[in-house]
């Protein structure tokens, strides 16, 4: 476990020195805290996400997040505490331009489970004329393609990673949703996971004060056998720069 804490900060540490070689700091972004006391269902799922993102020189961009889960012990001395882990750079292919190629490596508790994955990303709301419609109802839309997938699997496996955030100005600056769809293809699978399975988070945000908001966030994970539906309860505090 510890050298994979360790390949994944070395990642982001890398990107972050080439942005300072290069002569300038990353322009804006993001870190939010999330603490989950409430899970409906699946008491295992994730209690706790950090989720970092920058804008970087030479239409670079990172994006990198966190889950921390609870997991009882099957055994003595083995962890309870387990983890899945993303980081994401995305390269604009020329200015003002709604694709980026994209490289993400996943890193999670086990054993040979890391994979590397190559794609491309289409941001639908910076694309030109279907982007003025995002627009007018306050929604960002991407895909990313995961087209490569490299690991310890023998199938080609690939993924369509959808990713949104909604505000909903009409009704109150404080309200938005956002969240993620993972569809991932070609992955052989025991029975009773269903052919080509979606994990998928959806999450309504209300800032109570200042930095912090309340937030509902219902997941589904289809690679569980059971309660493969989910609400967690909980808050999230964001520090923008």
């Amino acid at each position: 476990m510890a050298a994979k804490w360790f390949s994944g900060w070395v990642f982001l540490w890398l990107l972050l020195c080439a942005a300072v070689a290069q002569g300038a700091p990353s322009q804006r972004g993001f870190l939010d805290f999330n603490l989950y006391p409430y899970l409906s269902d699946a008491s295992s799922d994730s209690v706790a996400t950090l989720n970092v993102g920058a804008q970087l020189p030479q239409r670079l961009s990172l994006f990198m997040f966190i889950n921390f889960y609870n997991a009882p012990a099957e055994e003595e001395l083995t962890e309870t505490t387990t983890f899945y882990s993303e980081q994401t750079l995305k390269w604009q292919i020329s200015d003002g331009s709604p694709f980026d190629l994209t490289v993400q490596s996943n890193l999670r508790s086990g054993e040979d489970n890391d994979r590397l994955r190559f794609g491309a990303r289409w941001r639908f709301h910076d694309t030109p004329v279907i982007g003025e419609l995002f627009k007018a109802i306050h929604l960002s839309y991407s895909i990313n393609f995961h087209a490569i997938q490299i690991d310890e699997r023998d199938e080609s496996v690939w993924q369509m990673e959808h990713a949104f955030r909604m505000g909903f100005p009409w009704l109150s600056e404080r309200l938005y949703l956002g969240g993620f769809i993972d569809h991932t293809f070609n992955e052989t699978l025991p029975e009773a996971i269903p052919a080509n399975p979606m994990v998928a988070e959806a999450q309504l945000g209300w800032r109570l004060v200042e930095d912090l908001y309340l937030v509902a966030e219902y997941r589904l994970n289809q690679y569980r056998r059971s309660d493969v539906n989910n609400l967690a309860l909980g808050l999230e505090y964001k520090i923008l720069w």
